[in-house]
Formats: structure tokens, sequence, C-alpha cells
């Protein structure tokens, strides 16, 4: 009977990339500590500097605890030519310390597009149309930047990249994975599949078919939420992405408009055997992350069984 490897991230803890989102800075000890009591075995790395950075010291806090590290996100602006060696850079100096605590299963360097940093694609997250899309020649020189961080943080650390297509970025649709993955190496760099996101970025709760779409370049998946009236509030009332964030458009599992239980029956009939990472954002006034992670975890054991 297989189990299931759940992990979660220092973003339920109000730990996010995003300066007009941050909520209330947890410590990373008190965080670590709240995600192994609320039963999850795994933990992303956050941003840079928020856990320790020294490999011996973070290697410490995590095997005390029980905790695998899954991985780390690392936003680059591929649509800039000159942001490349600085995105190649700033990748390989994460990936280097997740390398020193690995553990099994290695971690993935997750690479994403600066997102939130685009006014026009921060502005219609959720409802982006074909014309606020990327020219040809920028979505070659996005994927050529892509392809560049995968294969130096591969070739010098061993460690495989997944690309996570995100909201108020430029690969957000549907449409746009697709064309992202036709343009990147399939060998090289794979798709983190945001359960969350695709709801929101496509408009469809329907993310099985998302999941089928992209079968072949999905790695590593992250279960997040969305709820289908704020999302389509948002959408009727022209909110900007971090207008829906703070008004819970990614809310607790089993609680918006993902099919978990489908998701967890799709992950069961392809074999699918790596860590499941939870990830709710949340910002001041939405609750307490620990009650809200242990919410979660103990939703996803109520629907455990579509997958052993």
């Amino acid at each position: 009977m297989a189990a299931l490897r759940v992990g979660n991230a220092p973003c339920s803890w109000g730990t996010l990339e995003f300066e007009e989102a941050q909520g209330e800075q947890i410590q990373y000890s008190r965080m670590l500590d709240e995600l192994a009591e609320t039963g999850y075995t795994g933990t992303e790395l956050g941003d840079w500097g928020y856990m320790p950075t020294d490999p011996e010291v973070l290697r410490s806090e995590l095997s005390r605890r029980g905790l695998v590290m899954l991985g780390a996100f690392v936003p680059v602006t591929l649509k800039d030519p000159a942001a490349h060696g600085v995105g190649v850079a700033s990748a390989l100096k994460t990936a280097r310390l997740l390398a020193a605590v690995a553990t099994d299963p290695k971690p993935y360097l997750v690479l994403a597009d600066n997102n939130g940093s685009v006014p026009e694609r921060t502005r219609h997250a959720g409802r982006i149309t074909p014309e606020l899309g990327l020219s040809p020649a920028e979505w070659k020189t996005f994927a050529e930047g892509a392809n560049r961080v995968a294969r130096a943080v591969s070739e010098e650390t061993g460690l495989r990249t997944v690309f996570h297509h995100h909201s108020a970025g430029y690969v957000e649709t549907p449409q746009e994975i697709a064309r992202f993955l036709e343009l990147t190496d399939p060998a090289l760099v794979g798709l983190v599949f945001d359960c969350g996101h695709y709801a929101y970025g496509a408009g469809d709760s329907d993310v099985v078919k998302g999941l089928e779409r992209f079968q072949e370049r999905v790695w590593y998946i992250h279960f997040k939420d969305c709820q289908p009236g704020v999302a389509g509030r948002a959408r009727a009332g022209h909110w900007d992405y971090f207008q829906a964030l703070r008004h819970g458009v990614f809310c607790e599992l089993g609680k918006g408009s993902v099919d978990f239980p489908a998701v967890l029956r799709w992950l069961k009939a392809n074999h699918y055997d790596g860590y499941t990472l939870v990830e709710q954002d949340v910002l001041p006034g939405m609750g307490t992350p620990k009650e809200s992670a242990r919410r979660n975890r103990e939703y996803l054991r109520s629907i455990e069984h579509n997958y052993s």
C-alpha cells in the first residue's frame, strides 16, 4: 500500500516572496517545529536567508525534526537576457545549499518567472488573454534562460530543475505552460504542477485535465486550492493578483474548487511516488498558520485512500 508523502512550505506561515503580500514574519525554527508537529515530513527552503544558509546548521535543523528538504523557489526575469547571468548565479547558490543537505528524494531547484514584477500581468492575473503574452522572440529568450539555468544546476550539483507556472508571471495559462514546455529541453526542465495556480490561471477547476495534458513533464506537485467565489469576484472586479491573495483566493485544501480526491487517483494511476507539497498563502488576518496547516493535513488524511 503506497503512503502519501506530504510536505509544507514557509509560505504557509506567511513567508512569501512578494513584499506586497508579506505576512507576519514567523521565525524559521517555529515554522519548522509547527510543520513537523502538524504531520508533515518535508519542507522547501523559502526565500534565501529565511532558513540557515550554512549547510551543517540547516542539515541539523532538518534532521532533528525528521524533515526532508524538497526544493527552493528561485525567481528569474527570464524575458530579459541581461538577467540570465544573475539568475544562473542565484540558482547555483541555492542549488549548492540544497545539494549539501539532500537526502531522499533529492530536492528540486524550483525555477519561476519573476512573478508580480510586470504591472500588466499582475493586474490581469486570473484573466490573461493572448495579447498579454510574450512575442515569439521573447519566448525564445525566456526558454533559453530556463534551459541555461537548469543546465548549470544539473552540471554543478546534479539536481533537477522544475518550472513553476504561476499567476502574475508570463507562464500562467494552459496555453502558456504548453508553449514553455515546447521550447524547453525535456531532459533538463520539468514542471512543478501547482493545482491552485492552474485553476486560477486557467479559469478551470478541472486540474486533472491539466495533469493529463502535461503528464510527461510533471516531476513534482504542489497542493494548493482555489476558492471559486473569490476567483469570480476577482475577475468581475478586475482585482490584481495581490488583491486576490488578500481576499483568500488560495484557500485551505478542500474548501475550494480543486478535486483533490481525483488528483490523488491520478497520481496513483500514473505511479507518482514523490512528495506532494501543501502551499496555502497565509496573509495577516487570515488565521493561525499552524491550525491551517493542521486542517490541511487532516483533510489529506481523510482522502488519502484515493492514493493508497
